[in-house]
């Protein structure tokens, strides 16, 4: 393999001058810059990295820790980190399957020295200590705390006011008996979802009961399983809201089976708004989440912190959702519209500087 002594013979110039080079560095004649950057691509040189960033002490990558890559929503975060990284001259390193703040905290461990910041999607709320722990040593962007988080930057899915305006919409419908399928027990998502669930229920005047809850983990196979439950209830709820498409899903598939006719003899809706749910018979009414922005965002936030001139300044910001009306609750004719829907004033975390957060709703065929 060649060696940065290589170049430099190749292009008549010392070795500091090809490390300037290819550190970017602007004190230099083009003519040095152009034979340079020849006789590296001649060669087929390969810079080290590792030993770039003890000069440069800047790695030009952001680590990512995520606790699972299965399913559109985290390969949607994952293009969005990735797209928004390259724009800013950064590679991504990705890890996954971080289930606890041991976990995390061992992945940063070893990301150290090879990362300028880290992106983490903290699985509940005991990686708070270990966040502090890693933020002592590079910029941290957590995604979806469900905790307060001081010390590091923020980005959030506006799940409860996602999950607030659907079950509103099917209490417009004049349902009343409105079960749940839940996500996975401690996850920050299905909490959130299942508090806007509640919260929607209880201004409606309508008393929540433990025997419409559902316990699911965001899996179709779940979604699937739950179906059973529900038919049994008596009274049968006559909607169901899934706390994520997964679910929803899963659920369809059970219902048909069981020749239960959607959304005639029951309403059921999702969260998330997955590539296929426009396509199920019925069309799935959900809720939208740009996973794609939630990842942008957190790079954009990245890179403002390593700008910087303090580092202890954060920001706490919030994707919003949208309401989808499909036909998988009772919506007919052929018709698309975006209806302004701002969400309660003063939802708990979830809202911007004056407590309301931007909503809307898309109405489709």
């Amino acid at each position: 393999m060649a060696t940065i002594r290589d170049v430099a013979r190749a292009a008549n110039v010392s070795i500091a001058t090809v490390s300037r080079v290819l550190n970017g560095s602007p004190r230099l004649s083009e003519d040095a810059r152009r034979r340079v950057s020849r006789a590296a691509a001649e060669l087929d040189y390969w810079p080290n990295g590792a030993a770039r960033s003890l000069t440069t002490r800047r790695a030009h990558a952001f680590g990512v820790l995520l606790p699972d890559l299965y399913g559109e929503f985290f390969s949607e975060v994952i293009r969005g980190i990735d797209h928004a990284a390259r724009g800013e001259k950064f590679q991504v390193l990705i890890s996954s399957s971080h289930a606890n703040a041991d976990e995390v905290v061992s992945a940063a461990r070893s990301m150290r020295g090879r990362v300028d910041g880290l992106i983490v999607m903290a699985p509940d709320e005991r990686s708070a200590e270990a966040l502090d722990r890693i933020s002592r040593r590079f910029p941290v962007v957590v995604l979806n705390p469900g905790f307060g988080v001081e010390e590091c930057s923020t980005v959030s899915v506006a799940n409860f006011a996602g999950a607030y305006a659907l079950v509103g919409h099917l209490l417009r419908l004049g349902h009343r008996t409105i079960a749940v399928i839940k996500g996975p027990p401690e996850n920050v998502d299905a909490e959130e979802r299942f508090r806007g669930y509640k919260q929607a229920l209880g201004e409606a005047g309508v008393q929540p009961t433990s025997t419409l809850e559902i316990q699911g983990d965001f899996t179709e196979l779940s979604g699937y399983r739950a179906a059973p439950e529900l038919i049994r209830l008596d009274p049968r709820p006559s909607a169901v809201f899934a706390a994520n498409d997964c679910m929803a899903v899963g659920l369809l598939s059970a219902l048909s089976t069981a020749g239960i006719k959607v959304p005639h003899q029951m309403a059921v809706a999702g969260f998330d708004d997955i590539a296929i749910a426009r396509y199920l018979t019925p069309p799935l009414t959900t809720v939208h989440v740009d996973a794609y922005e939630l990842g942008a965002r957190a790079v954009r936030l990245l890179v403002s912190a390593k700008q910087s001139s303090d580092p202890t300044l954060c920001s706490h910001e919030v994707v919003p959702t949208q309401l989808v009306v499909r036909r998988s609750c009772g919506s007919t004719g052929p018709r698309e519209e975006l209806v302004s829907e701002p969400a309660r004033a003063g939802a708990p975390e979830e809202g911007g500087a004056d407590g309301v957060l931007p909503h809307s709703r898309r109405l489709e065929s």
